[in-house]
């Protein structure tokens, strides 16, 4: 499988990477071990999780889980942790669940980091992530009413700068190898760039947004920041919280589903959706590919993409998804999802 490197720092990981959110909500620890043998053995190099997983929902006690079922994953398999990258991140000011919803700070990344050490059961993160910026984000669809005229940007510049000291620190102490962003803006992207190479302190190496057929806001400003300033992309919900399955058609909520969680899949299921969804099904049907892999396809494809991270409930849904991570998209298949994208353009 083909290798990428993040950005300057030398990770290299596979394009596609296993997400964990759902390990220890939805998906038990038997079906998580599993899935991380099948990702591994298809090929993978790379897994993603955070502190504050598993999702649907976020409790305050089962907070941490998804990590400590990972650790255990590492305990059972002594002499494996080098076989891959691991990625984490510490939650982001406002989540109630962690720390009562503080913001990030060298108090809180110090101990975010030893925390998740002891429950992963290893002695070092690959890539350690900000799940999402203290000054405020416009994703999780909070874009429609997005408002930057609140931020201090004196008061940004100095967080960030702590950030990457703390970090520095912690790189030293070979607690952690690279620092990665989640959920950021395009000049986001270039400061933390220009502070770390002002200050000589470690450059980004990622950036994880959501990226798929159905959220492409990374394709302007974001991919000429992250083209230029080599910090690739880390696409979550390639599936569109699995839209892009085509499951949630025509009314459909399949048992123990997102959707059956969730009922507005984080504000994804919208009116608009579906028909985009359509859309799409009916492209993947004309080329006689699968629905599901088409979609992973075409993230894979972007010139600004670092990994596809990928999740499944079930061991039988990761399995097809492997299946079909070989599949390369002709020009005309590019051409008609572009073309759908211009009739449906953020359909949530």
């Amino acid at each position: 499988m083909q290798i990428n490197t993040l950005g300057r720092g030398g990770l290299r990981v596979t394009p596609f990477c296993l997400g964990t959110m759902t390990f220890g909500s939805q998906t038990d620890e038997a079906d998580a071990h599993a899935q991380i043998d099948a990702a591994l053995a298809a090929g993978l190099n790379f897994v993603d999780t955070a502190e504050m997983y598993p999702v649907n929902p976020i409790r305050a006690e089962t907070v941490g889980r998804t990590e400590e079922i990972i650790g255990g994953w590492n305990a059972a398999n002594s002499g494996r942790r080098g076989d891959y990258v691991l990625a984490t991140k510490v939650s982001g000011e406002g989540l109630k669940a962690v720390r009562d919803g503080a913001p990030i700070s060298r108090q809180t990344i110090e101990a975010a980091v030893d925390a998740s050490l002891r429950r992963l059961k290893t002695d070092y993160i690959d890539l350690y992530q900000l799940h999402w910026p203290n000054r405020g984000s416009y994703h999780f669809r909070q874009n429609w009413g997005y408002d930057p005229s609140r931020q201090n940007t004196v008061d940004t510049i100095a967080h960030m700068e702590e950030v990457l000291e703390t970090c520095d620190a912690l790189i030293r102490a070979g607690k952690l190898r690279q620092v990665g962003m989640s959920n950021e803006s395009a000049w986001g992207v270039s400061q933390w760039v220009r502070i770390a190479e002002t200050r000589g302190l470690p450059r980004i190496a990622s950036i994880q947004n959501e990226y798929s057929l159905l959220c492409r806001l990374f394709d302007t400003d974001l991919a000429e920041a992250s083209l230029n300033e080599d910090v690739p992309c880390l696409a979550f919900s390639p599936l569109a919280a699995g839209l892009l399955t085509g499951k949630y058609q025509n009314g459909a909520v399949p048992e123990g589903s997102r959707k059956s969680f969730v009922g507005d899949l984080g504000g994804r299921a919208t009116d608009r959706v579906y028909p985009a969804v359509d859309a799409y099904a009916d492209i993947a049907g004309r080329h006689g590919v699968d629905l599901v892999h088409m979609s992973l396809a075409f993230a894979a494809s972007r010139p600004f993409m670092g990994s596809v991270i990928l999740g499944a409930t079930t061991l039988a849904q990761l399995e097809h998804i492997l299946r079909g991570l070989d599949l390369s998209l002709s020009d005309d298949v590019i051409a008609d999802i572009n073309g759908a994208h211009r009739k449906h353009p953020l359909p949530y």
